[in-house]
Formats: structure tokens, sequence, C-alpha cells
């Protein structure tokens, strides 16, 4: 059988790590092994990352809720209980931007979680 060389798979496989750790300081951006070693810890960090994202975000929109209800006079916990028992279904995202930018409707949601919970 013929011997099989396999310089530019091997090339192109180099050269795609080295596409990734463009950018990176010193011998990161230039030689394979530590390129490889730093795009790899690059990914995985894109990936944590990605999962906190979404963590991150649903922490910010529970303080705004939060903040929000305080000036209707209640805590979130009740707010958001006041609303399931009421049969409103609508997302955090949702409520912390009417919070923001219809103050007037999020204090109708809050009479109406309050009326629900009999406050």
């Amino acid at each position: 059988m013929a011997r099989v060389k396999g310089a530019m798979m091997t090339r192109k496989r180099r050269n795609k790590i080295l596409k990734l750790a463009k950018g990176y300081w010193g011998a990161k951006s230039t030689h394979y092994k530590m390129a490889n070693q730093a795009v790899m810890k690059s990914l995985t960090y894109a990936y944590v990352g990605r999962k906190r994202k979404k963590r991150d975000y649903r922490q910010l929109w529970i303080s705004r809720i939060n903040a929000a209800c305080k000036m209707n006079g209640m805590n979130y916990s009740r707010f958001m209980h006041g609303l399931k028992l009421s049969g409103i279904e609508m997302n955090r995202k949702m409520l912390s931007e009417m919070a923001i930018h219809e103050p007037e409707a999020f204090t109708a949601l809050a009479q109406k979680a309050k009326v629900a919970i009999g406050a």
C-alpha cells in the first residue's frame, strides 16, 4: 500500500486553530501548541458564558420587578404569587420592561395582584 502523507489536513487543522487565536497576546497567536491551549480554554469560557448570560438577565429582571413592586407597596414574591392567582401569565422580561417603560400599567398589575391575594 502507498504511504499516506497527511500534511495538507494537518496544516488545515492547525490553521483553523491559529485563525481562532488571532489577536491573542504573544506566542499564543503564533505557536500552534500554545494557541491550541488558549483556544480550548476560550471555547470553554464562551460555553459557560452563554449559560451565565441567561442567569444574569433573569437576576436583573427580578431586581427591576422587585424595585417597581416596592414602589407599589408590596414585595416581589407576593406580587408574583398574586399574578399567578389572578391568572396573569407574563414572563419576567416583559414585566421588567413594563416596570421601566409603562409604570401605570405595572401599577394596574400590582393592584390586580393585591386583590387576588386579598391584601
